[in-house]
């Protein structure tokens, strides 16, 4: 018996000791963009604002070279369980806030308004599969939940109130995606050992690739070239 369970216990511990890591980095903005746009906001909206500029945000930076909001993940990977938690959108002082984020097929997108005006959730979805839908949702109101069942990147919500507000969710087949931070820092976990392709994706910048290997995580960084 006692043979018996330091059998089973080794087994066990074997099943456990797959190796999976943390695949981090950071992106750095090559060149100089053109200035982002200044949008003209109603006066009811521009007070929300307390009178400050509000621009487009095509290139998102900390100001020494990081550059956030691009999309980072291993093309053609599988597994990772759908997450319970939803990916949140706020619509705050009549914007989308994240302007970038991403999500898994099937994921709740959990839309929000925190604002004292009436905005209207707007998904336009280019993939077959992915439903188009368009809910009016009131000032400070309840939550309105989106799923999508197909990959597609750079899927569009707007509000059709204020046709200045945008926001962008790329949606995968598998869990391994993330979202480069302001820095231009990122970090996918929970990667399995092997080798991959990880891509990163901004909207305005293009694509940029490598191979990488996952012995217990692994580290790279990329540059976008401004254009």
């Amino acid at each position: 018996m006692k043979s018996l369970i330091l059998t089973l216990t080794t087994i066990a511990f074997v099943a456990g000791s797959a190796s999976a890591g943390d695949v981090t980095g950071k992106i750095s903005l090559k060149g100089t963009p053109a200035p982002e746009k200044d949008i003209p906001m109603d006066p009811a909206c521009g007070k929300l604002h307390d009178g400050k500029k509000v621009t487009t945000r095509f290139y998102v930076t900390d100001g020494a070279g990081g550059l956030g909001d691009c999309v980072v993940y291993l093309e053609g990977a599988k597994g990772g369980a759908v997450s319970d938690k939803a990916v949140v959108i706020d619509q705050k002082g009549c914007e989308y806030l994240p302007y970038i984020s991403s999500a898994q097929a099937k994921q709740t997108i959990r839309v929000l308004n925190s604002d004292p005006a009436l905005h209207n959730v707007h998904p336009t979805p280019s993939v077959d599969g992915n439903k188009e839908s368009n809910k009016a949702q009131l000032p400070k109101g309840a939550p309105l939940d989106f799923t999508f069942e197909k990959a597609e990147k750079f899927l569009r919500f707007k509000c059709d109130v204020h046709p200045w507000m945008f926001s962008y969710v790329s949606i995968f087949d598998h869990g391994f995606h993330a979202v480069s931070a302001k820095d231009g820092s990122f970090k996918i976990t929970g990667v399995p050992d092997g080798k991959y392709k990880l891509v990163v994706e901004h909207r305005k910048g293009g694509k940029v690739e490598k191979e990488i290997e996952v012995k217990g995580g692994a580290k790279a960084d990329f540059t976008i070239e401004a254009k």
